[in-house]
């Protein structure tokens, strides 16, 4: 694992503990070596994972729509900051040159790219590791809907057991480092339909 994507909120959200969470999620993943791949942004939780990793000497790769870097909210101080045409091209991007994902507290954004990443696990398209950063708790709700996806058999076990969990940035880069994909199995079950 070389470097790690992170998605989490261009706002920096009410709980003061989000941005120390992201604070420490960039210094971890710079004192291992590990280059962030995130959206680019220089507010909110991103700015501040970027800011952190930067300050530790570490390397960010951010990746922003032009129609975000034309509002002016692009990190300038990024080892490498790639604009690009859409949204789409800034999620195929962030994937190809992540080894891992990871998702802090945010909004639709945050949400929708968590569940691309594991949908393309699920189908076989990656064999990446996912988690989420549970910071003060906030994925806590999240979490038990996806138990409950896997006790009425709309999501398999092993589906449910691959998004990984974590309240702290070393135990869930940990988990990401040491992560074993299950094997892809065949998602319908002709005997069932």
């Amino acid at each position: 694992m070389n470097s790690v994507a992170v998605y989490c909120g261009s706002s920096a959200g009410a709980n003061p503990a989000f941005v120390l969470q992201a604070q420490a999620l960039g210094a971890a993943l710079a004192v291992q070596n590990l280059t962030l791949v995130y959206g680019g942004g220089r507010v909110g939780l991103m700015g501040a994972l970027a800011d952190a990793v930067l300050a530790h000497g570490g390397r960010v790769v951010g990746v922003i729509p032009t129609f975000l870097a034309d509002k002016e909210l692009a990190h300038k101080g990024c080892t490498e900051l790639h604009v690009v045409g859409s949204m789409h091209e800034r999620k195929l991007l962030m994937a190809d040159r992540a080894d891992a994902f990871i998702a802090m507290p945010g909004g639709y954004g945050t949400l929708e790219e968590l569940f691309e990443v594991l949908t393309w696990g699920q189908l076989g398209l990656h064999r990446k590791p996912v988690g989420v950063l549970n910071v003060a708790g906030f994925y806590d709700h999240l979490l038990g809907a996806l138990d409950r996806m896997r006790d009425d058999q709309l999501l398999r076990p092993e589906n449910r057991n691959a998004l990984l969990q974590d309240d702290s940035p070393a135990g869930l880069l940990a988990q990401l480092a040491h992560y074993r994909p299950a094997p892809v199995a065949q998602w319908l079950d002709p005997s069932t339909t």
